[in-house]
């Protein structure tokens, strides 16, 4: 798209709990949507209930866990989205 960005590595520099704060603040989608509910969410036997606008369990689960942040977020100014589906992202930007 031309556009210049950052790309942060969550697993190498996982966000702190600050930055979560911070994407999850400025977030137009559901702060549960951060949280991948994939194997490793059915792994440790977490409830997605637990998530549901609970910023509190969101961050904690987070900070403990990173790979379970889902991706990509796209943050712009003060303001983020979840990347899926991926046409989300270019009208986001524009």
């Amino acid at each position: 798209m031309g556009i210049e960005h950052d790309v942060v590595l969550y697993i190498k520099e996982p966000p702190d709990e600050k930055t979560l704060r911070a994407i999850a603040d400025g977030l137009e989608d559901p702060v549960e949507d951060l949280v991948r509910k994939d194997s490793m969410f059915k792994k440790l036997e977490l409830n997605p209930d637990d998530f549901v606008n609970n910023l509190e369990n969101v961050v904690q689960i987070l900070v403990k866990h990173k790979q379970l942040l889902q991706r990509p977020v796209v943050v712009k100014g003060k303001k983020a989205i979840i990347g899926r589906p991926k046409d989300r992202i270019a009208t986001f930007l524009s």
